[in-house]
Order: C-alpha cells, then sequence, then structure tokens
C-alpha cells in the first residue's frame, strides 16, 4: 500500500509504497476513505516532543473507511463494505479496564494508539482496527463527516468533563479543530455565552459558524472583554491551544472560582504559579480523549442534522500532497482542518 511515512525530526514525510498490514483475530482492516491532520501529529515530529515519534511510523487518527477484512474472531459480527469511523485506540484485552468493559481512551494499561508511533495509521490506503473501535456510519454520513467524529468527540469530551451548567458562560481559548469542536458542544448542550479568544480572523469567522456567540481581543485583558458582554466573567474557560506559558496566563486572568479545562496538549515542560490558582480558588480539570459514547453521540447528531460540521474542513488534498501540506501547518494561514482524501 502506499503511505505517508515519518523519516525523522526535520525531515519531510515521504509517501512510499510499505507492506499491506493484516487483521488479527480481533482486528479488522480497512480501506481508508478520508482522514484528518491532527495538531497533535506535528508536534510528534518535532524535536522538543516528549513523546517523540519513531522513524518508519505512519500517522493518522482522524479516520473513516470501509471493512475490507475480518479477523476470525469478528466474523458474524461484521462485514465487508460497512462504512466506519474509526476509534484510533486497540484495548489490550486482559487489564482490569478491559475485563471490567471500560473503553475510555487511556484506561487500558496495554492499549496501542493508531497512528501514535505504535500501530500504522491512516496516513495510508489501509489500516487495521480493534473490532471493538469499529464505528458504523449511518449512508448519510459521509466519509469526511466520519472522519471529523475523532476531533468532534475530544471537544464532546471536554464539555461533558467540565460539568457545565445550562446557560454558563464559557470562552475558549483558541478557534482550532479542538477549540471549534468545544465551542459547538457548549452551546449545543447550553451555554449562554460562548465567547471565543483566537488571533486569526479567518478562524474567528469559522468559530461563528460553531457556535461562538462572541469574539475577542486576545492582545487585551481577557476577563474585562467577557464582563463586557455578559455582565460577568467566564465560568469555564477551555484552553485549547497547548502553547508553553499559556496554562499560566489563562490562571492568571481568570476569575476568581472559574473552572479551567485544558483540552490543549503541550507536549514541552511548562510552569504555573499555584499560588495564582490558591488565591483564587481555581479549579484545573485536564482532560484526554474521549469515551467510545462520545463517538456513538456525534455520529447520531451529524445523522438526525443536529449539527452541522463539515465546514471545519478548509483544505481537502490527495496522499501525494500530504508532505508539502504538513509542514505549511508548521505555520498555518487559512487552514483549519487538512482532510486526505483517498
Amino acid at each position: 500500500m502506499r503511505a505517508a511515512v515519518f523519516k525523522g525530526v526535520g525531515q519531510p514525510l515521504v509517501v512510499e509504497t510499505i507492506d499491506d498490514p493484516a487483521p488479527g483475530p480481533h482486528q479488522l482492516l480497512l480501506k481508508v476513505h478520508h482522514c484528518g491532520v491532527c495538531g497533535s501529529d506535528l508536534h510528534m515530529t518535532e524535536a522538543h516532543s516528549i513523546q517523540p515519534l519513531p522513524a518508519g511510523s505512519v500517522m493518522g487518527h482522524e479516520f473513516s473507511g470501509e471493512i475490507l477484512g475480518v479477523g476470525t474472531a469478528l466474523k458474524g459480527k461484521f462485514r465487508e463494505g460497512q462504512r466506519v469511523a474509526g476509534f484510533p485506540y486497540i484495548q489490550c484485552g486482559v487489564c482490569d479496564a478491559c475485563r471490567r468493559g471500560d473503553l475510555t481512551f487511556g484506561a487500558c494499561t496495554g492499549a496501542v494508539g493508531i497512528g501514535l508511533g505504535q500501530h500504522h495509521g491512516a496516513y495510508a490506503e489501509l489500516v487495521t482496527i480493534g473490532g471493538n473501535g469499529a464505528h458504523l456510519l449511518p449512508d448519510i454520513v459521509s466519509f469526511e463527516e466520519g472522519a471529523l467524529v475523532e476531533p468532534l468527540a475530544v471537544g464532546l469530551h471536554a464539555v461533558d468533563m467540565a460539568k457545565m451548567e445550562r446557560g454558563a458562560t464559557v470562552l475558549v481559548v483558541g478557534a482550532g479543530p479542538v477549540g471549534l469542536a468545544v465551542m459547538l458542544w457548549a452551546r449545543f448542550l447550553g451555554a449562554r455565552h460562548v465567547i471565543v479568544s483566537e488571533m486569526a480572523e479567518n478562524r474567528r469567522a469559522t468559530a461563528a459558524r460553531f457556535g461562538a456567540t462572541d469574539a475577542i481581543d486576545p492582545k487585551k485583558p481577557l476577563t474585562p472583554q467577557v464582563e463586557a458582554i455578559a455582565g460577568k466573567g467566564p465560568d469555564i474557560i477551555f484552553e485549547c491551544v497547548g502553547a508553553p506559558g499559556l496554562l499560566n496566563a489563562v490562571m492568571m486572568e481568570a476569575p476568581r472560582g472559574a473552572k479551567i479545562v485544558v483540552a490543549g496538549v503541550c507536549q514541552q515542560m511548562d510552569q504555573i504559579l499555584p499560588l495564582i490558582g490558591i488565591v483564587k480558588e481555581l479549579t484545573l480539570q485536564f482532560v484526554l480523549g474521549y469515551r467510545p459514547a462520545d463517538f456513538d453521540y456525534v455520529i447520531e447528531m451529524i445523522a438526525k442534522d443536529r449539527v452541522e460540521v463539515a465546514h471545519m474542513i478548509t483544505d481537502k488534498i490527495a496522499l501525494d500532497d500530504l508532505p508539502a501540506a504538513f509542514e505549511a501547518l508548521r505555520k498555518p494561514t487559512t487552514q483549519c482542518k487538512v482532510m486526505v482524501g483517498f
């Protein structure tokens, strides 16, 4: 099969032919139809990453595809031709979490992440996934929408973990794909104000289509701007960027008693001043990934036309275009979600 292969830090991806994968007894073989490019992929290929990617890896964990092969233990449960969104996480099946049926991302101690350096991902024509990671797509849900399920589930899980009350005032820092997904679900689930702080004008415009009620200037103090809009400071601040120093800056900006949900992935050592959190009695909630139920909910809401998500995609490219598009994302301009089609 053809795949975009990581060769090493400072080198572009290379599209080349590698061996086709074969599904294990509890796995499915998918023909990849679409795969999104995630900011985490960029971070893993940088020299300062604390999660360095091994040379020879194939990334890609936001994908949809069609079942081409069914493992022996899954015969009768799946059939060739079924359309799925892939949960990029293969459980070990024997740890305590697996035995109690907990399929939450990060719960299994022996899990293998798809496209994260342990198992070849979907920057390729073919990919294998675990049988319990195949979320069937109704015919009304396109393959492009199916590949958006993963980043949308990230945002849904973040909002769920925030324990947001209806009528809340929410501030979202960063309007990349994760920030957009957070805005969508925060508004969908009852926030009165969903206010975005974002430098890029095009992303502020996209944020309005994903539920943002207002946009503020990130170069000015944030809480006074929120107060001018909502009559109060933010109840919840979602940090959706992951840049070093940003969490501490958000803590400095937060009003007393606020909750900060850390959805941005910072892969460098960072510092905060705990005294700020103590004096303000702030709550920090770190979040990771999603649960299978989040995938199912996202798919159901798309199928029922309760949410419109396709406009997250700003760039549609072929596999051969991926190396150049990947490098361009290191200094993004108008890109939001780059989608590879096969």
